[in-house]
């Protein structure tokens, strides 16, 4: 599938990656079952962080987990427009990730597939706000955590991206 996706630095020096087309559309309701088919198409590739040099692996878990998880349920309005939208940009999101944290495992049912426990990491993503007209008037700038599992299998693989927060600075211009 085609993607129109970039990645750019704020006046920060901070990297952000910009989803130049909303794929998801809906202010109601977000179609998941879409999503989750959107999803599939990363299923076992790999993302290395440039940061860290880290590789992140695309397991056939994330396309669920990702559409079908506790938090993405709780979503409304513009914050699940944005994870929805923001699936479109995951491989750069991963390039991009930084501040490493380690987190035990929580659950019992994850002791297979994260036998070594969480990692979370922080990205950033933008996505455009148009007028009637069509013409992008600003780009909405998100924070958002990557939840990756470290398997039995001793690899890093995407689990989710939760704590999706819309930043209050100054949305970007196009």
């Amino acid at each position: 599938m085609e993607r129109n996706i970039s990645v750019i630095k704020d006046v920060k020096g901070n990297q952000i990656v910009i989803v130049n087309d909303i794929r998801f559309k809906g202010k109601r309701n977000i179609d998941w079952d879409e999503v989750e088919q959107y999803l599939k198409q990363y299923v076992g590739e790999f993302i290395e962080i440039a940061g860290s040099k880290e590789i992140i692996y695309i397991g056939s878990d994330l396309p669920d987990e990702y559409s079908g998880s506790n938090y993405t349920a709780k979503l409304k309005g513009a914050l699940a427009k944005a994870k929805a939208n923001a699936a479109q940009g995951i491989p750069e999101m991963i390039e991009i990730a930084e501040n490493r944290r380690f987190q035990e495992k929580l659950e019992r049912k994850h002791n297979k597939n994260a036998k070594y426990g969480w990692y979370r990491y922080d990205s950033r993503f933008a996505i455009p706000i148009f007028d009637e007209n069509n013409d992008v008037l600003r780009y909405n700038v998100f924070h958002a955590e990557l939840v990756i599992r470290h398997s039995e299998n001793r690899k890093l693989y995407l689990y989710d991206i939760i704590n999706i927060k819309k930043e209050t600075s100054t949305p970007l211009e196009p």
